[in-house]
């Protein structure tokens, strides 16, 4: 399943972040559909809005179906023939959907056989692993291995306009596959639009935290025949829904448990040899280089660098039998990220420490 995910990019840098092709192979940024709804968070629960991909079709009459939009929309589907004034009083749980059984449910069979897919986006998503006889959980924060290049290093290749269209070498967002459909209030009022996140069988590389992951769509290429639903059936996009274990994860703080805590330390990787909170070294600067909208700080020549043994090797050493170690670097990266967003938190937003 999928409960919680963090997509806390400004604006501005979400659309640099999901610049793609057109059928014509122009680059090309989506427009956005009410912007104004947007409201990054480290910590989005069902039922808060979040930021989804779909062809400008569903919006626009006439228009190409290769290009896109991005639209906040509630998380949680509504299905168009729910007859109750009040969403939330939905009597069954529609933030995710099977796909063993999407065709089999109404809520979700007709918004797909109507074209109606989005791609859900996020930095990534958390999952709980449980313990036999234990109450305890320990979360996780899962995302796409991250791949560090030069470009990546230059900072200002993504902070330039007139750059946007020509590159975004950053953070890689996590593309999820959903179905989203158009409710309207029996007693009137304006549509609702809302989503669900489809899931599958977790990857190998997922079991031992949970049995169940999103349906990850892995390049640009499963995101376009997704979207494209004047191109591609619902039977052909289908086949791009089943795991990936191209996939990286770190344990993070039971702060994630409560969706009112909305901060950095939602995403801070822990040590769960020591349970507690591991501060940043001077080797772990780069990930909000992804996220900021200026371009960050130039690390002081002077700081000693510690030792590559000192940094946290986050891999499923820290998970009971699992079979596969994500790629190290990734969380590196993150770490980094991380890093350089409470250098630039304003000093009035920092959290007090005794």
């Amino acid at each position: 399943m999928c409960g919680r995910t963090s997509c806390h990019l400004p604006l501005e840098v979400l659309t640099r972040a999901c610049a793609y092709r057109d059928r014509q192979g122009r680059r090309r940024l989506p427009e956005w559909r009410d912007p104004e709804r947007y409201c990054p968070s480290y910590n989005k629960s069902p039922q808060s809005c979040s930021p989804v991909l779909l062809s400008r079709l569903h919006v626009e009459q006439g228009a190409d179906s290769s290009e896109r939009v991005i639209a906040p929309m509630r998380w949680g589907l509504v299905p168009y023939w729910f007859r109750e004034s009040d969403p939330s009083k939905l009597q069954f749980n529609t933030s995710n959907c099977r796909s063993d059984t999407i065709m089999e449910k109404r809520s979700f069979k007709v918004p797909l056989g109507k074209g109606r897919r989005c791609v859900v986006l996020a930095d990534g998503f958390y999952e709980w692993q449980r313990f036999p006889g234990v109450s305890e959980t320990q979360p996780y924060f899962i995302y796409f291995p991250q791949v560090k290049t030069e470009k990546s290093d230059n900072a200002g290749a993504a902070d330039s306009p007139e750059d946007w269209e020509k590159v975004w070498d950053n953070w890689r967002l996590l593309t999820m596959a959903g179905v989203f459909d158009c409710w309207k209030p029996p007693d009137g009022g304006d549509s609702l639009y809302s989503y669900t996140i489809i899931t599958v069988d977790a990857c190998t590389g997922l079991k031992n935290i949970h049995q169940r992951m999103p349906a990850i769509l892995d390049g640009e290429e499963a995101v376009s025949k997704w979207l494209d639903f004047g191109e591609v059936s619902t039977q052909e996009a289908l086949k791009l829904i089943h795991p990936t274990e191209n996939i990286t994860f770190h344990p993070v703080s039971s702060m994630v448990n409560n969706s009112r805590n909305d901060a950095l330390e939602c995403l801070v990787p822990v040590n769960l040899l020591v349970r507690k909170e591991l501060k940043s070294s001077s080797s772990s600067q780069k990930m909000l280089q992804w996220l900021a909208t200026k371009s960050p700080k130039k690390e002081d020549p002077k700081t000693p660098q510690k030792a590559e043994s000192d940094v946290p090797q986050w891999s499923s050493q820290f998970l009971q039998k699992s079979p596969v170690s994500p790629k190290r670097s990734s969380a590196g990266l993150l770490e980094r990220w991380l890093k350089r967003e409470r250098e630039e938190e304003p000093e009035a937003k920092r959290p007090r420490t005794e």
